[in-house]
């Protein structure tokens, strides 16, 4: 029958020997009642814990006892909101636990040990990492497209507040990921200039482009960056940054001996990015065309057009 880990389910299992159980609790609380039985191997008289049925268990409270860190983030008013340290089960701990009660006098009730997890940005980094500007640009937008202006602002949320620590690689695909109804990203079946629009996520294009002249002007390496097959309006020849899901990608690394911050915006036509880190960062700014303030030319397309790859 396997391992008997219990849950909500415990109240409805058969009766057990009670001697054969040991509890396992998570902040004061029964979460799983283990069966002695089912984890010894079975041969008669000689008792052997069953190595693998064990560690199935301990995945299993791996999974119920995680906790995800949550990295500092800079709020819209500009204050800084503390991170959250996340925690995992501590294995070599809990093994010990339950070796300790299986072959000796242990305590039947188990306690889940935990191992701290620490956020990648916590508030001393996120405070030094914005106090130096190394890079912005920004483009602009039709803001009566409703749908299209909507999906530049999800975008822009996905990758606002990001912090690439020295040497790290930011692909836009893997920090926005795949846009889908799900996550909120609408129809935007329109060409602007160029460009044509995916069904789902129109607009997307406009981000990964103002996000690339940013990161440029930064002097940031670039790994990976595709042009639209014509040009599009809203930034100068050549400066565009295609991106589709299971297609291109655009990719960076933070070649610095500091950390990068990552700051995103779109309102009122304007698609905002730009690029930050410590005051002591010494950088290599590139020069790069800036884009002319004036909307780009929309037209409609062939609805049967919408299905093309995410743009």
């Amino acid at each position: 029958m396997g391992f008997s880990l219990t849950l909500a389910m415990l109240l409805l299992a058969a009766p057990l020997d009670p001697t054969d159980l040991f509890e396992v609790e998570l902040e004061g609380k029964t979460v799983a009642v283990l069966n002695r039985d089912d984890v010894t191997l079975p041969f008669s008289g000689i008792p052997l814990v069953d190595v693998n049925q064990l560690e199935s268990v301990v995945d299993e409270l791996d999974k119920l006892s995680y906790r995800e860190p949550i990295n500092a983030t800079v709020s819209d008013s500009g204050r800084i909101v503390p991170e959250q340290k996340g925690r995992r089960l501590d294995r070599r701990e809990f093994l010990s636990q339950v070796y300790h009660y299986y072959y000796g006098a242990g305590s039947k009730g188990l306690h889940i040990p935990f191992q701290v997890i620490h956020p990648k940005v916590d508030r001393a980094l996120l405070k030094q990492v914005q106090k130096k500007t190394i890079g912005r640009y920004i483009t602009y937008f039709n803001s009566g497209n409703k749908n299209r202006s909507h999906n530049i602002m999800l975008a822009s949320k996905a990758i606002h507040n990001y912090v690439l620590l020295p040497g790290e690689i930011f692909s836009f695909n893997k920090v926005v990921g795949k846009r889908t109804p799900a996550k909120g990203y609408l129809q935007a079946p329109v060409i602007v200039r160029g460009e044509l629009s995916e069904g789902i996520g129109g607009g997307i294009c406009q981000v990964s482009s103002t996000l690339f002249n940013a990161v440029d002007k930064a002097g940031l390496h670039i790994l990976q960056r595709y042009s639209h097959s014509r040009h599009v309006a809203y930034v100068p020849p050549g400066r565009d940054a295609t991106v589709s899901w299971n297609g291109p990608d655009f990719v960076f690394q933070n070649k610095y001996a500091y950390p990068i911050l990552i700051k995103a915006r779109s309102a009122n036509g304007q698609m905002y990015v730009s690029i930050h880190s410590f005051p002591e960062l010494e950088y290599d700014p590139r020069d790069v065309p800036s884009v002319q303030e004036h909307l780009p030319e929309e037209e409609p397309i062939n609805p049967s057009l919408t299905d093309q790859p995410a743009p």
